[in-house]
């Protein structure tokens, strides 16, 4: 039997990202994401449902969400399911929580929002984006005043 387990959600940051270490060093970022669902009911009342999800993130990702990103952001994340089991100290019955492990994720606004702003400034880049790298254009003679010849146009 096949297992896909897949799942993309966009939504809100509910609260700061919690960012910790193991002692090896690896980065561990925890955060909530609230992601709402719209719909008309037959009354014709509009109606809203809001999912609570936790997530949590790993390494080079967990590190930039944490120094990125702040409560009430929007996120499209991709990652998958994870259960998680344990006995409750104080009634000694057996727990477990649904959460999802993110592997990849993408900002969904600018951060510029009224009452200040949790984003850099335009002129510093996530560490965690590589470096596009860009071919310079050839130069241009000197004594010419044609414009250049052919389809690379840096845009």
């Amino acid at each position: 039997m096949a297992n896909f387990n897949k799942v993309i959600l966009a939504g809100n940051m509910t609260r700061d990202p919690e960012l910790r270490y193991t002692p090896k060093g690896t980065a561990i970022a925890k955060f909530g994401l609230a992601v709402n669902r719209k719909w008309t009911a037959e009354d014709g009342q509009s109606r809203e449902e809001v999912t609570f999800v936790d997530i949590d993130c790993f390494g080079k990702q967990a590190e930039v969400i944490s120094q990125y990103l702040r409560k009430g952001r929007s996120i499209l994340i991709e990652g998958r399911l994870k259960l998680d089991q344990w006995d409750d100290k104080q009634t000694g019955q057996k727990r477990s929580k649904l959460g999802v492990v993110l592997e990849s994720f993408s900002f969904l606004d600018s951060g510029n929002r009224e009452g200040g702003s949790a984003a850099p400034p335009p002129s510093a880049a996530p560490a965690a984006r590589p470096a596009r790298s860009v071919a310079a254009p050839p130069p241009a003679d000197a004594g010419s005043d044609e414009p250049p010849q052919g389809d690379d146009v840096p845009f």
